[in-house]
């Protein structure tokens, strides 16, 4: 049915959840470290965090792609010089794509984590001085704990968007299950058959991440429905 390309594909697939799963491992670092500016009670600091989230998601992940990859080269190949680097500098498409899209999710992850932050109420970390705990032991283990269930909805859609969105790296050259498809489809003159193929094993990757999803928020949620009830 794949006139032989099958095996390509599915290697360009676990390149495709490679990128997938670092980007998102960015994303978090960068969308915790963008919700800790937009909390913060340093004026500055709390406009820096709102700056980052509110451009970023104001622009197109296309163009943002282009913009990051290609101006960050050229950038990367104009300071080498002054360093005494004199040779040319091209990114490894891995690595810059992981780096897009984890900027990119980062400041949308910064948004989630604020409105997961901002639903605790008040009480909780009062609550948890007043019983003795410092301000880094009532963050870790009362304030994140709370912050996660009430994150992982809005946390899901963020990673199902990412991980579509990696179809886009392939516009700079990485060989994920997209480029190998086109490829594919370019020498047998069948971008149909090719292109279903790699439909079907996004909607394979989406499903099964929100299987895993759903279920992490039904463990996070237990002790609290049982307390509604």
């Amino acid at each position: 049915m794949l006139k032989g390309y099958g095996a390509v594909i599915l290697d360009g697939a676990w390149l495709t959840l490679q990128l997938a799963l670092s980007s998102m491992a960015l994303a978090i670092v960068l969308g915790l470290l963008g919700v800790a500016l937009r909390l913060s009670p340093v004026r500055w600091l709390a406009w820096l965090g709102d700056m980052y989230a509110t451009v970023i998601r104001g622009i197109p992940d296309l163009v943002l792609i282009l913009l990051i990859f290609y101006g960050g080269q050229d950038l990367l190949n104009r300071v080498a010089p002054l360093l005494g680097h004199e040779d040319y500098i091209d990114l490894n498409p891995l690595m810059a794509g992981v780096g897009t899209l984890g900027f990119i999710f980062g400041a949308y992850l910064s948004e989630t984590f604020r409105g997961a932050f901002l639903g605790i109420p008040k009480g909780q970390a009062e609550a948890g001085a007043a019983y003795g705990m410092n301000g880094r032991q009532v963050f870790f283990r009362i304030m994140v704990p709370q912050m996660i269930r009430l994150a992982i909805p809005g946390f899901t859609n963020n990673w199902l968007v990412l991980t579509k969105a990696t179809a886009l790296i392939s516009v700079v050259g990485l060989q994920d299950m997209m480029f190998k498809a086109k490829q594919a489809a370019d020498a047998t003159r069948e971008p149909f058959t090719f292109f279903l193929a790699v439909a079907a094993l996004y909607l394979v990757l989406t499903s099964v991440s929100l299987l895993a999803l759903r279920y992490l928020e039904r463990r996070y949620s237990v002790g609290v429905k049982a307390a509604e009830l």
